[in-house]
Formats: C-alpha cells, structure tokens, sequence
C-alpha cells in the first residue's frame, strides 16, 4: 500500500533510505526524532501518512512562504492541505476550520505562535488530529530564544494531546540539540532516526578573497541562468553588494530583516518563480527557501557557526544535482566576527560562541577534506575523504616560496614601504594606476616584476609573508605593508622558504560533474521553459510544476506516451493529467 501511494501522489517508485521506515514508525503512532540532510525527503514522512490516515496532520512550519509552497504543491499532487497563518482573514479560517471538521482537508500548516492562542487550541480540540509534525525542530533548542520563542514552547502539545504522536524533523543539529530537542518536546518512548549529514552532490569550495565583489560577479555571470544565494553577515554589507552585482548586469535582489515583510516576500517569491537569479541576503533568508534548484550559495563572510555553515549551504541541490557552495576567506571578517563574540556581555554565552567559531575556523585552515571535518562535527565519524571538495581535488602543496617572496619584499622597500596590500600589488604587476603615476612607482625597479602571476596570486603570497612575521601592516597608515626584522634574512637569501601554493578559485569544479550528465541539453531547456510558461499561468514557483530532476530525467528519457511518463521519477496520476499533455507534445515534437 505505502508504495502504491508513494506512486500515485508522488511519482515514486521506490522510497529513499529511512523513509520507509520512519513512515511506519508515524503510522504505528510512535513519538520520533529525524535528522534527515535538508533534500534528503523529511516532508515525505509526515505527508505520505497523512494520506493514509483517517484524521488530520498537524505540521508546524516556520515561515508563511514555506506554508504557502508546500500547499501549493500538495494540492497539485492530489492531496487536500491548507494553512492557517497571518496572512489570512478570520473568515478565512472558519471556513478552514469547517472543512477541516467536514473531513475535507488533510494537512494543516500552521505556524508555532497559533498554539499559544486560547480559541485555536480549543478548536484544534475538537478536530481528529492523528500526528503532529514540527519542521525544522533545530529552533526548538539552537535558535530558540533568539529566533523563534514560540518554538521554546511547543512542550504543550504533548500537554495538550498526550495520546497524539509527535514527529521532529531537523537537517542539521548537533549531539547537544538532539538531547535537548527530546527533552523539551518531552516525546515518549521516541523512534529516533538519524541520517547521515552528508550532502554528496554539493561540492565544497574555499577560496581566497580578493576584490570580493568583483569575484562574485565573475562567478555568476559563469553561471548564466542558475540560481544561487550570497550570504553577507550585515544589512549594510547585503545593499552594497546588492547594489553592485545588479549595476554589473545580474537579476539580483537584497533581503534582510530590516525590509518592510512585504518587500521580502515578494524578493523571495520572485527568486522561487525564477524571476530573480540571485538573493544576496543576510541569515533572515534561510528556513523558508523550499525552491529545490539552487545550483549554488556563496558566503561572503563567514558564518559563525558550523551549524549555520551547513544550513545555509543545504539550500542548494536540493533535487539531487550537482551544486556548489563557494566560501570566500578574508582573515578581516573573521578578525571581525571574533571582535563582535567578545564584546558580548553574558559571559557563559560569550564562550560557547567562541568555542563554535573555532570550528568555523578550523575548517577554513583544513588542509584535508572538508567535508570530513563537518561530518566528524556532527559526530558522523568518516575516516575517508569525500572526493568533491577543493582538498580532496587540488590537495594542499608547497613550493619554493623564496623568489616570490623576495619580488614582494623587494617591492615593499622600493616603494618605501608606502603601499597597501593593493597597491603593492599593483606595482608588483606593472599596472600604471593614477596613485603610482602620481608617486613615481612605475620608475622603480621591481615595477613589473610579478606581471606574470595574477592578482590573487600575489594576495596570496602576501599573506602567508603576513601571517610568517616577514611583514606587518601599519594600522596608523593606511594598513601601508612594513618590513619586519625577520624580513632581512630573506631578502639577502639566508634561509629556504617553503610557501604553500596559492589557492585560487577554479573556474568551476562541479560543472566537470553536471556536462557528464547524460540526457539532451537542448531538449532540456526546452522543457525549462515550457515549466516556466505553465508556472507563471498558474502564478506557482516552477519546480511545483516539476523540479530539475524530473525535467533532467524527461530529457534523458524522452517519453512519448502517459505510460512512458508515469517511469519518470516526480511524475504521479495527479501531475500527469494535469500537466503531461503539453510536455509530451514538446518532447514529441523535439524528437521528431
């Protein structure tokens, strides 16, 4: 039975590992705990039951966008759902409630501050409520106080509704919060399913920051028509780079929690719509983003956590195709972040955020495989690397720093040591700015000497010199790079110097992996914009119609009958009669 319905609402043939399972475990009316990576199918084991049940499925969702997708596309799959939330008027909920009493609705989203009212908590009394599902049960404990308090109270359900099992769904929560998710929910006797972190098919990738804005640009103008998401930990920092990426031409938008709610709701539907590329967004854009194409999130600055770190980059690839989370490394930001933790006046506070930033840290200086540090912090111990991130495919190297260095240090005293970093640069590289003109920098000696490596090729060497003692930076003068005492030896040649070899950014690591895929591009983009037709007349985010990889399968496989399409993975009853016809025709008519 569950496979048949897995089929005919879903368009599956077979469940992902642990579904099956928790679904069971659900339908036998078990409390339970899943840790699932986000993509890896946790809305399935709370959805699919609820087709099953006699009775009504509480989900308790964070965000009204979210509420608003996942109705959207339950609906067109077949199944009756609504919301309940502030965007609706009171009548609007009687009417739900009349509904829901009649047996006419399924699924339920509401948010976690409707429990806290008198009249809808007796109202939910007198409906027959089988399961409730929390989403996004990290905020129970992690987020807590500061995001979210409602969720620091969701212990009343199990008060309320003592007989009605609970299921907690998170992507990412450490040792600590999975204890403390269990206590607070105080779940009975709980099934406990814990997945693995892993996110395969998104390639980790660090590289130097350097001119950062300009960077950005490059590498999205790279990604035509992909979408992505650019994290900064600032408002300020959000509008600036906003600003700068659209005047370069890319669709982009800015969200952060000090715009107007329906200002950020229109950049977000917008960018689940594919109207907009890019959001450049501060953290206030995370736990709503169920857009499942996000081919890559960029961060700007660090994060200042590994939690954060691994919730941020799972809004992408979450339909299982090759994806990209590119971090760009400043030592300024995180000198920055480190300011800000000890400025913090709770001092217990003070040392737990410490602590998480460490590891941020940590795993911006690993020298072996990224992903196997973020797996081992999640106490998912992993022995072997993963094979797709930038340690795994270009492993750390050395090289005989000493001539490099040398032109650098050399640079630094012909120009009396009156240079910035950029300046530097610049000079080292032959480059006849206005500021070098103006000092006569083009008339020394070393003017030039670098022209053959590129810029972030020498940031690079500069500041592993920093980092070594061989130079320092005069705060007092507009950070001007000064020779050290240390400096003299290598200068004269006196020691060996080994330097790492610069990291610099690939042009693009996992697109070797996404051109090896085998299906029809042109048939692809094709079926992408029919999906974009279809969307925009029923003013519905794309990927509800399809998502890539049902569009990515239909390309590779080119079904040419309903029986043909009903293989595709993603594609039920529901979904075929309401939109197989016209892609058919589409296929039909590019093979022919």
């Amino acid at each position: 039975m569950l496979l048949d319905k897995l089929k005919h609402y879903f368009g599956y043939t077979s469940f992902r590992k642990g579904q099956q399972e928790i679904i069971q475990q659900v339908l036998q009316g078990k409390d339970s705990l899943v840790l699932m990576p986000t993509g890896g199918g946790k809305s399935l084991c709370y959805q699919l039951p609820a087709t099953i049940f006699s009775g009504i499925t509480i989900v308790i969702s964070p965000l009204i966008a979210l509420m608003k997708d996942q109705v959207d596309a339950l609906k067109r799959q077949g199944i009756s759902a609504a919301y309940v939330n502030s965007s609706l008027e009171q009548s609007d909920i009687n009417q739900i409630f009349q509904q829901l009493a009649a047996g006419e609705i399924q699924l339920l989203y509401i948010a976690p501050e409707r429990l806290s009212n008198y009249y809808f908590m007796q109202g939910l009394h007198s409906l027959p409520i089988q399961l409730f599902a929390i989403d996004e049960a990290h905020c129970i404990s992690q987020w807590g106080h500061d995001f979210r308090p409602a969720y620091t109270r969701l212990n009343i359900i199990k008060e309320q509704f003592p007989d009605i099992p609970v299921l907690a769904l998170t992507a990412t929560a450490d040792v600590t919060t999975r204890k403390d998710i269990l206590q607070q929910l105080n779940l009975t006797d709980p099934y406990i399913h814990l997945d693995s972190f892993d996110r395969p098919n998104i390639r980790l990738t660090m590289a130097d920051k350097f001119q950062g804005t300009q960077q950005i640009i490059s590498y999205v103008k790279k990604r035509k028509n992909d979408s992505g998401i650019i994290y900064c930990n600032s408002r300020w920092q959000v509008e600036k780079l906003a600003k700068s990426v659209a005047e370069a031409g890319i669709s982009c938008a800015a969200y952060h929690a000090g715009m107007e709610v329906e200002i950020r709701n229109t950049v977000q539907e917008s960018f689940a719509k594919d109207n907009i590329q890019v959001v450049i967004a501060t953290v206030a854009f995370g736990l709503g983003i169920n857009k499942l194409n996000v081919r890559f999130v960029i961060h700007f600055e660090p994060p200042r956590t590994l939690e954060s770190y691994y919730q941020e980059i799972g809004r992408a690839g979450r339909d299982g195709l090759p994806a990209e989370a590119l971090f760009l490394y400043d030592e300024n930001d995180a000198q920055r972040i480190n300011k800000r933790i000890e400025q913090g006046e709770n001092l217990q506070r003070r040392h737990v955020e410490i602590q998480r930033f460490s590891a941020v840290t940590g795993f911006i200086e690993a020298q072996t495989c990224r992903r196997q540090l973020v797996l081992n912090y999640f106490a998912e111990y992993t022995q072997t690397g993963c094979g797709n991130c930038d340690i795994c495919l270009d492993p750390p190297s050395q090289f005989d720093g000493l001539e490099a260095a040398q032109k650098v240090l050399s640079c630094v005293y012909r120009i009396n040591q009156q240079g910035g970093v950029e300046h530097t640069i610049s000079v080292l590289r032959g480059q006849l700015t206005e500021k070098i003109k103006q000092q006569g920098h083009d008339k020394v000696s070393t003017f030039g000497i670098g022209k053959d490596k590129t810029l972030s090729y020498w940031h690079a060497i500069i500041r592993q010199l920093i980092h070594l003692g061989f130079l320092q930076q005069d705060i007092a003068n507009h950070s001007a790079l000064c020779l050290t005492q240390a400096s003299h030896s290598i200068l004269k040649g006196e020691q060996p110097l080994l330097l790492a070899t610069p990291r610099l950014q690939k042009a693009s690591y996992w697109r070797k992996t996404a051109e090896t895929s085998n299906y029809d591009r042109k048939l692809f983009a094709k079926l992408r914009t029919l999906r974009k037709e279809i969307a925009d007349a029923e003013d519905i985010p794309p990927y509800i119609v399809f998502n890539d990889a049902t569009l990515s399968e239909l390309a590779k496989y080119q079904p040419v009958t309903s029986h043909e399409m009903l293989n595709i993975n993603g594609i039920g009853d529901t979904k075929l009669s309401r939109y197989g016809q016209p892609f058919l025709a589409l296929i039909k008519e590019h093979v022919n």
